[in-house]
């Protein structure tokens, strides 16, 4: 079929990198989207943002963990 092609508003055009989503989130909402295996964080970090999603959501749904 060919023709006019239509776009919802919001819908196409160029797509966001992840990381920008994330940055975007953070100075316009205050919203902070990090990953637990984040290697930009030192071991103390990582282990805070682990702490903070366990009591805020619960514990992850992994394998067994040997703590």
């Amino acid at each position: 079929m060919s023709g006019m092609r239509f776009t919802p508003k919001g819908y196409g055009g160029r797509r966001r990198d992840p990381q920008q989503v994330k940055r975007d989130g953070w100075r316009e909402q205050g919203v902070l989207a990090v990953s637990v295996d984040d290697d930009r964080l030192t071991w103390p970090e990582r282990e805070l943002v682990r702490q903070l999603g366990e009591r805020l959501y619960g514990q992850q749904e992994r394998e067994a963990r040997h703590d």
